[in-house]
């Protein structure tokens, strides 16, 4: 700001004239000119061109990406919202041989969750967590430490209409997919022989997992849009169609598989044993009938039963088989000539030396024929036996019919037992080892053993598929088979061991075994019995091996006690089931006149003469 009249000190005063001598002389009418009016042309045309080339360059960039080179975006944009999920597909099912269902697979749902999108929603957990019935912190923690994906379940195979009201709640990030879930309608009676399997529908044991391969088959694909709720809205297309699974076929009689367990449970209880095991053959083909085990577990909540009830014992545990093997004994000393039907064995005084122990008999039975020492169950006679034969002659002979090698029948886990070879031996081992001590077998091997006798002395693996049959070879000649068979008829006869075993109309053959539990430096007194059979002894249909592990002493041990009637119980039933025809109808017919008698005579009447003596005749009509 200037003030009029003052100055600064120092500065010198200027001269108006020096402001005339800077400016140039301008010639009259000279206006000059306006900045804005030089450059707005100028500047119309340079902006007009700047955005001329702007959108020449967006067109340009727009054609390029959508039209040119559209891949890429195309990619990324479908890498947010097209989905490529997979097409549940059900195993096959399971049935018997008769075509009864045992193991089915039904539609359920699953629920998961885009953790990314759910925890953007905080508020609706506590909603969520209580439709899935889970703890609260634990579904926040669940997704908490996944929240870097896209994908975690939250409830595995549920009932479609639990999903659905789930699914009602529209939150955000939650969805379902389809799934298949295995049921077992036999349960507890079959859970053995199925096995079972896992959350993602895979064999865990059993069948189940000897045949996943078969049973599992192919999922598919599909394209499909989500939005950001994962919900599906709109299929693009199908990728891979998906193939179900094969059915299969079991040579399993579910009728017979159930007497099984029942007559088993039944004898643990009464004798209050641990555990037992029961395995039923068709002695002509090896199909495998019913295999039982106790304790057992339901396959339908495999989480409730404790892991060691789900041990297949019938195939995977290994016990000293006692006197069943005494069949085999004798069979071998048959075959190699050096005894006889006929043979006589002293027994006397009920026991025989083996090396510094002894061979003792629970009596002493005396003067024995080789039928004798089957029919009384004699220790000391089986061992006077052994001691005509060889050892590699004895290897031999019971390796061939199975003992020490896995049967052939492929079921997982099964045990090949022990039967060590002849230079493991010690002195008494051979000796042992004819009356069932110092090998180990499973009631698998026993059973196929036993089949072998009855059906010619033919070995066929056994199956547990209808109509697969491995190819049989001969292991003993059919005369001795049939003759050792006979032999152990007299086993379920009055004196035998087993009369328990004995079932009316049919001629049985079979064996009783009672061993001792090893333990510590020795035997315990505690015992496994055991029978083992076949019914009817002129043309064999079935062979049966029941184990019974652990009974209560005071109660009973002996095989003729606790195993025989579970055989008898089981056989009678398979009889009637399969209309095998009776081959004793003279104790038929008399059992059915004495029954007849006592019903005339709890009546108050009395069959003349006459008729009794004819009543015999039209009973065997009706039976044949």
């Amino acid at each position: 700001m200037k003030l009029p009249g003052l100055r600064l000190p120092g500065l010198p005063k200027r001269d108006p004239r020096d402001k005339a001598r800077r400016e140039p002389a301008r010639a009259p009418g000279n206006r000059p000119r306006s900045r804005a009016q030089f450059n707005l042309r100028g500047r119309l045309v340079l902006v007009g061109g700047a955005l001329a080339l702007c959108s020449a360059a967006l067109l340009a960039r727009a054609l390029d990406l959508q039209v040119i080179d559209n891949e890429f975006y195309q990619q990324q944009g479908a890498a947010r919202f097209l989905r490529e999920i997979p097409i549940a597909t059900s195993r096959g099912m399971i049935t018997d041989r008769n075509g009864e269902p045992l193991a089915v697979s039904s539609p359920v749902e699953s629920i998961w969750a885009n953790p990314q999108e759910l925890l953007k929603s905080p508020a609706r957990l506590p909603q969520l967590a209580d439709a899935l019935g889970m703890d609260r912190d634990e579904l926040k923690t669940r997704l908490s430490q996944r929240a870097g994906k896209e994908f975690v379940y939250l409830k595995r195979r549920i009932n479609p209409d639990e999903a659905k009201a789930i699914l009602a709640l529209e939150i955000p990030g939650v969805a379902s997919q389809r799934e298949y879930r295995r049921f077992y309608p036999q349960g507890e009676a079959m859970a053995h022989v199925l096995g079972f399997t896992n959350v993602d529908d895979r064999g865990q044991e059993g069948l189940e997992l000897a045949f996943d391969d078969w049973l599992r088959g192919t999922p598919g694909a599909k394209r499909v849009i989500r939005d950001r709720r994962g919900r599906i809205v709109e299929n693009v297309d199908l990728v891979r169609a998906a193939q179900p699974g094969r059915d299969l076929t079991l040579s399993i009689d579910r009728r017979i598989q159930y007497l099984a367990h029942r007559e088993l449970r039944n004898a643990l209880t009464q004798f209050d044993a641990s555990s037992g095991s029961a395995v039923v053959i068709d002695v002509a083909t090896g199909e495998v009938l019913a295999m039982v085990n106790l304790p057992t577990f339901n396959p339908n909540a495999v989480g409730t039963s404790p892991r060691d009830a789900h041990r297949n014992r019938a195939v995977t545990d290994l016990f000293e088989p006692g006197s069943t093997m005494k069949p085999l004994t004798v069979a071998a000393g048959l075959e190699a000539g050096v005894i006889t039907a006929e043979s006589i064995f002293n027994t006397n005084p009920g026991w025989i030396a083996n090396g510094r122990f002894r061979t003792t008999d629970t009596h002493n039975y005396g003067v024995l024929d080789t039928t004798g020492v089957l029919r009384k169950s004699s220790n000391v006679g089986a061992a006077l036996i052994s001691r005509r034969l060889g050892n590699q002659q004895f290897y031999d002979f019971v390796r061939r019919f199975g003992y020490g090698q896995r049967t052939g029948s492929g079921f997982p886990g099964e045990s090949a037992g022990v039967f060590p070879a002849p230079d493991r031996w010690d002195g008494t081992s051979k000796q042992t080892m004819s009356y069932g001590y110092a090998l180990s077998v499973t009631p698998l091997q026993i059973a196929t053993a036993y089949a072998a006798l009855g059906n010619g002395g033919k070995l066929t693996p056994p199956s547990f598929i209808k109509g697969q049959h491995a190819p049989s070879r001969q292991v003993l000649d059919p005369k001795i088979a049939s003759e050792v068979l006979h032999m152990m008829q007299s086993v379920t006869e009055p004196g035998g061991t087993a009369t328990q075993a004995a079932i009316l109309g049919y001629h049985v053959a079979g064996k009783t075994g009672t061993s001792r539990k090893a333990s510590a430096g020795g035997y315990s007194r505690r015992y496994i019995g055991y029978f083992a059979g076949l019914v009817p002894v002129e043309n064999p249909r079935f062979a049966m091996a029941v184990m019974v592990n652990d009974p209560d002493p005071s109660k009973g041990y002996v095989g003729g006690t606790v195993s025989a009637p579970v055989f008898r119980n089981v056989m009678e039933g398979a009889l009637r089931l399969m209309d095998v025809s009776p081959d004793n109808l003279d104790t038929w017919l008399a059992a059915q006149a004495e029954a007849e008698a006592k019903r005339l005579k709890a009546s108050g009447h009395a069959l003349p003469a006459a008729t009794t003596a004819s009543a015999p005749a039209p009973a065997a009509r009706a039976v044949q």
